[in-house]
């Protein structure tokens, strides 16, 4: 029997609402999960992607992940892991700097075998990418495989991963897929293979009320019986408690009727979240959120949920950033050629590819008598086109979910046939 800690989604130096001591948390909880993992004498630990909220984690945060690998390496646990979409850059990871100095493993389209279970891994990889997968993963002889992968998968909220497609697709028969990017921890079974998020370990923002925690998967578990069961439990993590106020106003209701409802609770050392409803008289959320911090709360915010009348209507979501941009896109109305651009310039190209790459590209459809409609324009995005403008550097809204670690070295390229093996997403 082979069992882990399938945990993710870490998120460790996200500052949330600016904090310190909220960015600490993050970095607490992954050691509470390295503690956990000693503790249980578990065959490895296993990370579905996101161990960084950013790409460039500071010094700080890279030191506390390194001295929580070394106490796993000292206890003679392995740690497993995929590149989530915060953390991935365009040329190499740090999770290959923590391989280099022994401490982790990239899992890929080769097994890693641990105890009588084979592990593969598939980072993140963008939606325009994914039709270029084969899905060709090496043969192992274990007696149990797991898929490690980080991505909005189904039947779970969000989808945008085929989970039947991969399966059926797969070269090798995976007992378990094992995910990370979804911070609502789920199980199903989808084709008799069971899919699970662990979700994620303290909460990135107000909406994940539910506790934190990670899963603990074993495999075999019924092997006397001759049985190779897969056995997920879920356990939580004692995170930093967030409070969450209802405030109902009636009539003539104000602020002194948010502020009895924060009286009835706990707040000291909190992350206090006030919602405001009804249809009392307007107020000043930097009132609440002062009084709340004079009683004790570590963080407070308010959200008022009452109707605001405006002359324009305003859609903004953080949710996805990258499915935000792809819609924005998609509402320009640029030609094929200009999409081509947006592709390469957005995708997992190392920086100092992308202006050949665009270049390629362009004259492919010059060559063959396509100009996408605007062949112009197109390359003049291919001129204009540099380093700079591709480092995709850009910071991530408070409360996001999406963002992203390092440089040491640039990927492999897609094949000249188009084909993105597994082994090329690294």
């Amino acid at each position: 029997m082979t069992r882990i800690i399938h945990t993710g989604d870490t998120h460790i130096g996200y500052r949330q609402y600016h904090s310190p001591e909220r960015r600490a948390d993050f970095l607490r909880a992954f050691e509470r999960v390295v503690a956990d993992a000693v503790d249980d004498d578990v065959d490895a630990v296993v990370h579905a992607g996101d161990l960084f909220h950013d790409r460039r984690p500071d010094l700080p945060d890279l030191l506390g992940v390194l001295s929580a690998l070394r106490e796993l390496d000292d206890a003679g646990i392995p740690f497993l892991a995929v590149v989530g979409n915060h953390e991935s850059t365009r040329g190499g990871q740090w999770l290959d700097l923590f391989e280099s100095l022994g401490l982790a493993t990239r899992l890929d389209d080769a097994p890693t075998v641990v105890g009588d279970t084979a592990f593969y891994g598939l980072d993140h990889v963008p939606e325009s990418q994914r039709h270029k997968l084969d899905y060709a993963f090496a043969p192992h002889d274990a007696d149990a495989a797991a898929l490690v992968s980080h991505g909005l998968f189904e039947p779970f909220a969000y989808a945008d991963w085929d989970t039947e497609e991969v399966l059926e697709q797969a070269t090798v028969d995976f007992d378990a897929v094992l995910l990370g990017d979804n911070h609502a921890a789920d199980t199903a079974e989808v084709l008799d293979t069971w899919v699970t998020y662990c979700g994620s370990t303290e909460r990135a923002s107000a909406s994940e009320e539910d506790e934190r925690g990670y899963n603990l998967v074993a495999f075999g578990a019924d092997a006397e019986a001759g049985d190779d069961a897969v056995d997920i439990r879920r356990r939580t993590l004692e995170t930093r408690p967030f409070v969450f106020v209802e405030a109902e106003l009636g009539q003539g209701e104000g602020v002194d009727r948010v502020r009895d409802r924060v009286r009835e609770y706990d707040v000291d050392d909190a992350v206090v979240i006030v919602r405001v409803t009804g249809e009392g008289e307007p107020i000043a959320p930097a009132a609440v959120e002062e009084f709340a911090s004079e009683r004790g709360a570590l963080v407070a915010r308010v959200t008022d949920r009452r109707e605001v009348e405006t002359d324009t209507e305003v859609s903004v979501s953080f949710a996805d950033p990258d499915e935000a941009v792809r819609e924005r896109v998609s509402d320009l109305g640029l030609s094929e050629a200009a999409l081509d651009v947006d592709d390469v310039v957005r995708g997992e190209f190392a920086d100092s590819n992308v202006r050949g790459e665009v270049k390629r590209r362009i004259e492919e459809r010059l060559a063959a008598g396509d100009d996408g409609g605007d062949a112009d324009g197109a390359a003049g995005a291919d001129a204009d086109t540099s380093d700079e403008t591709a480092t995709d550097d850009t910071e991530p809204p408070e409360d996001a979910t999406d963002a992203g670690g390092g440089d040491p070295e640039e990927p492999a390229a897609p094949g000249d046939d188009g084909q993105l093996t597994l082994g090329d997403s690294r």
